[in-house]
């Protein structure tokens, strides 16, 4: 076998590989006298067909698989004697014209991953800002539990309702002199101020008394989900059989019981403990921001342009996707258009990152064990109904790469980490808003984080630039991120589940279930 380099740029590498023609006879025969004893022919005992018999019937099958099995052993050579670094799989291509008997000329052009020296972890400083718990954000949070668990009583006779009231009503609605379907009820609850009826309905019924009937116009938004009542106007003939006033809702051991719980103190212990795990995860998230800008302004190295290119179409997918669910699809989608390039710098920046924490992984010993691979195959076939979920698990055990995309976002939460106990950490407390402040202060530098500058001396944003853009920035994918050459079992419908997104493209996070539909007083 000879192996010719064509190409050296950059990352860019094409070889052409010529398999001798006795390579791949050789090959033939040795399949022909491997399955001869096994061939059934009539008028030949079992085992004593002649080999150019079995040429006959099965030499064309045999000859590809001969000439499958001589090419992967050449790319394999390919690879070990290069010592390459494939970043996607390599294009092969056969020489047109080829025939049995004949060389395999074969083509093949791939792009390699880029030489990173393991940076210096020496000097890294982050600034970890912390938000302290405080009674009087524990004491709001039981005070909101107990606002959306209030409960009701009747009213006075004669009291005239008013917002924060609540109306016990029957009603029918009509268009023009028809009732229209799903717009009567009875008994229905409503509380006055809430917001939960369409435009102008609970408004025309502040100052009702029970028993009084009132009939009102309302007019339906043009984006209800109903089609033949959006944008209509539509009469209601309302029945108010009860004003109720909010009762008092005492905090205290009996509220917390009323909850399942055993005292108010549980109740409090609990709800610091969400609250504090709320502000831990921003606390992360401002960190990470730091520790990825700091890492891609002194990382300037030269990426595979198929990998960009690939993680580009994931974000601009994701990104399309979402302008379509907006209220005006078209603006939406103008707008990201215009940041087109900016999302490209995204993706680039994605890439680098994802493999300099590779690097820096790799380096180090960082590792995801098997049984957090296994939590996490466990995890992620729950997202497909239950008769696909062993061909998922075996789908991702037999595909090298696909199991590498569900691990990519656990080793980079793992290499985070490690970066994290090596660095140099000061912390502040702040206030949440505060935190929250700083986070958001990220999210309006758009050029930054893409270019890789030092944000010492950054210029000012262009305008501020959605959450999203800061999210995709954010995540880094592991450098053996490739697609998968076979599909993935089908998931569930939307309708059947929702869950986490996942990095892999072997199995992408089905959509959110979409929102039930509104009633027509809704």
């Amino acid at each position: 076998m000879q192996i010719v380099e064509t190409t050296n740029e950059g990352l860019k590498r094409a070889y052409t590989i010529t398999i001798p023609a006795a390579a791949i006879a050789e090959r033939v025969e040795g399949e022909i006298t491997k399955i001869a004893p096994q061939v059934r022919m009539p008028g030949f005992r079992p085992g004593k067909v002649p080999a150019n018999l079995v040429r006959k019937m099965h030499g064309p099958a045999i000859h590809q698989e001969a000439l499958n099995t001589t090419i992967r052993e050449a790319m394999d050579k390919l690879v070990a004697d290069k010592q390459l670094r494939p970043a996607v799989q390599p294009a092969v291509s056969l020489g047109e014209g080829y025939a049995e008997g004949q060389d395999a000329e074969l083509t093949v052009s791939l792009e390699v991953l880029p030489t990173i020296a393991a940076p210096s972890l020496d000097g890294l400083k982050l600034e970890k800002l912390v938000v302290p718990v405080s009674d009087e954000a524990v004491t709001e949070a039981v005070e909101r539990i107990a606002s959306g668990a209030k409960s009701f009583v009747d009213a006075k006779k004669g009291k005239k309702a008013e917002n924060g009231d609540q109306l016990v009503i029957d009603f029918v609605g009509k268009l023009g002199d028809e009732a229209f379907e799903g717009g009567s009820a009875e008994d229905t609850a409503i509380e006055l101020g809430a917001g939960r009826f369409i435009p102008g309905f609970e408004e025309q019924l502040v100052g009702a008394k029970a028993g009084e009937e009132r009939q009102i116009k309302v007019t339906f938004p043009a984006d209800y989900p109903a089609a033949h009542l959006a944008g209509q106007e539509a009469t209601f003939d309302i029945t108010v059989k009860a004003v109720k006033i909010a009762g008092e809702t005492k905090i205290d051991d009996d509220f917390a019981k009323n909850l399942g719980l055993e005292s108010l103190e549980q109740l409090q212990g609990l709800l610091r403990g969400q609250l504090e795990q709320e502000t831990a995860g921003l606390t992360r998230t401002q960190m990470k921001r730091q520790l990825l800008d700091i890492l891609a302004a002194g990382h300037d190295f030269e990426v595979p342009p198929s990998m960009v290119e690939a993680e580009f179409d994931q974000i601009w997918q994701q990104l399309t996707q979402e302008a379509a669910g907006e209220e005006d699809p078209a603006a939406a989608l103008a707008e990201i258009e215009a940041e087109k390039d900016d999302y490209r710098k995204i993706a680039e920046r994605r890439v680098r990152l994802g493999l300099l924490l590779s690097e820096i992984g790799q380096a180090n010993g960082v590792e995801v064990t098997a049984q957090e691979m296994s939590m996490l195959l466990n995890q992620a076939a729950q997202q497909y109904r239950p008769e696909d979920r062993q061909r998922f698990v075996e789908y991702i055990r037999s595909e090298p790469l696909a199991a590498a995309q569900l691990r990519a976002p656990l080793y980079e939460d793992k290499v985070v980490d490690f970066l994290f106990d090596k660095a140099e950490v000061t912390e502040r407390s702040v206030t949440r808003e505060e935190l929250q402040a700083a986070i958001e202060a990220e999210e309006g530098h758009v050029h930054g984080p893409d270019c890789g500058h030092d944000h010492g001396d950054k210029p000012a944003a262009k305008k501020k630039a959605p959450a999203k853009k800061k999210a995709a920035e954010d995540a880094a994918p592991a450098a053996e991120e490739v697609k998968p050459a076979k599909k993935a079992p089908a998931k569930k419908k939307a309708a059947e589940a929702e869950a986490p997104a996942a990095e892999a493209e072997a199995a992408p996070a089905p959509k959110k279930k979409a929102p039930a539909k509104k009633k027509a007083e809704a």
